[in-house]
């Protein structure tokens, strides 16, 4: 098999790298579109309309805006950067943010990125893979390709990336920092609660490895980071409010029932998360914390990824195994 950093005539010579996530509104003022964008464009009726965004308007106000792509892009740069360290021979990268719904748009990115590449390698930036709920930016990629009409563009998208040493050991790393933040006498013993984004149980049903995917990045990070059996606990965050049944535990019904086991600390630190973004700045920032310290238990947090450098390594690691796959539209991604 032709590795990257070989030249032969087989071998990518230009490779445009798009990351792609959710996305944010760049402004306050962006909301109603962005959370359209997210519901495919569905209606909701004017009440419900109203009070969503004012909702998601005091959530943002007060984190002072999402800095998810500001972020991301940092990333992408530490990546390209990364990307032309190991190869000094080539391929050349390009490395570009692209978001699913606020601009940058990943059809718009992806057009662009393409004008100066002739393999182009998306990855999701999400290390559980679902087929179900990634197939969008697995389509909207492929579709904005499929209409520049270039035969000779090669495709590759990353699928499931969870147990990544480089990205487990960099979540494990911060869980110790964390814990080596605490004052002495209480960091042996205080647990550490390891988050997923929770969702309706309806999706799960149809994606049960997607769960176990979670649930396995949970376990190796609480290895890697040496916490016992008994001081660590997968649970979920920032369910949707709608009347069906999302999966639990949910990190706020865990909080008095740690006060009750006789913990006065607590650790959060999320296993799927890659920046900072609402819902860790909301959710677990304030909202968890405000849920903690009403049943009298001391809040503490892990640091985001961001542009960790083992991290970036990681994201390394995730172009080089995707990069062999490229193959023409044509002929199927």
């Amino acid at each position: 098999m032709t590795t990257p950093s070989e030249t032969t005539t087989d071998a990518p010579q230009r490779v445009g790298v798009l990351l792609m996530t959710y996305g944010s509104p760049a402004t306050l003022g962006d909301l109603p579109q962005y959370l359209s964008n997210v519901r495919g464009g569905r209606k909701l009726d004017p009440q419900e309309e109203t009070e969503l965004v004012a909702e998601f308007r005091r959530r943002y106000e007060l984190i002072g805006g999402s800095p998810l792509l500001h972020i991301t892009q940092e990333q992408a740069a530490a990546l390209q950067d990364e990307l032309t360290r190991t190869h000094p021979n080539g391929p050349t990268f390009r490395v570009e943010a692209a978001m699913r719904f606020a601009p940058p748009y990943i059809a718009d990115v992806a057009a662009e990125v393409a004008r100066d590449a002739d393999t182009l390698v998306g990855v999701i930036m999400s290390p559980q893979y679902s087929p179900i709920l990634m197939r969008g930016y697995v389509t909207t990629l492929q579709d904005a390709l499929k209409a520049l009409g270039r035969d000779d563009l090669k495709l590759a998208i990353s699928e499931d990336w969870h147990m990544q040493p480089d990205f487990v050991e960099a979540v494990a790393e911060q869980v110790r920092a964390a814990l080596d933040r605490l004052p002495a006498e209480v960091r042996d013993r205080t647990p550490v609660l390891l988050s997923a984004h929770s969702m309706p149980l309806r999706v799960v049903q149809n994606e049960p490895d997607y769960i176990n995917h979670l649930k396995q990045t949970a376990a190796e990070i609480a290895r890697r980071a040496g916490l016992p059996d008994d001081r660590w606990y997968f649970c979920y965050q920032s369910a949707g409010h709608t009347p069906e049944e999302w999966l639990k535990p949910d990190f706020a019904d865990m909080m008095p029932e740690l006060r009750a086991a006789g913990y006065d600390h607590v650790l959060i630190a999320p296993v799927q998360f890659l920046a900072d973004h609402l819902e860790i700045l909301y959710d677990i920032e304030i909202g968890a914390r405000e849920q903690a310290e009403e049943h009298g238990v001391v809040f503490a947090r892990t640091q985001s990824l961001n542009t960790a450098p083992r991290f970036i390594r990681a994201l390394a690691a995730v172009v080089e195994e995707t990069l062999p796959r490229a193959q023409p539209l044509a002929v199927g991604v």
